[in-house]
């Protein structure tokens, strides 16, 4: 599991120093810093608390995923997820090149449809 980064980055991302959080959580801040250090595993009832915390979900907690909700969404195919994972990774300029692209494709794929013979 790669949690351990993301645990101190979520951490520094709050400006909190191990010793506050591990107060804000009632823990000792030798513990937090073995989790934070991947010297022990994080417990899942730990983990759990960390994730209400930051308010992210357990599977960005745990590195599956860079999308801060989660990567489960019943409607999505795998394929989908991973596109909208690397689109949120583009920069603003390439977002928009991509639009444009899909706009483009969008288009094109509505002027096939109208040109095909309706069937009886």
């Amino acid at each position: 599991m790669q949690h351990y980064t993301r645990i101190r980055d979520l951490r520094e991302d709050c400006d909190l120093t191990q010793e506050k959080l591990s107060k804000k959580l009632y823990m000792h801040k030798t513990t937090y810093t073995n989790y934070e250090q991947g010297k022990h595993m994080v417990p899942l009832d730990f983990a759990v608390t960390l994730s209400d915390f930051y308010d992210v979900s357990l599977d960005y907690l745990a590195g599956r995923t860079n999308n801060k909700r989660g990567i489960y969404d019943p409607d999505l195919t795998q394929d989908e997820m991973t596109l909208i994972e690397m689109f949120r990774d583009l920069s603003e300029r390439n977002k928009g090149k991509i639009e444009l692209y899909m706009e483009q494709l969008h288009e094109a794929e509505r002027e096939v449809n109208r040109e095909e013979p309706l069937e009886m």
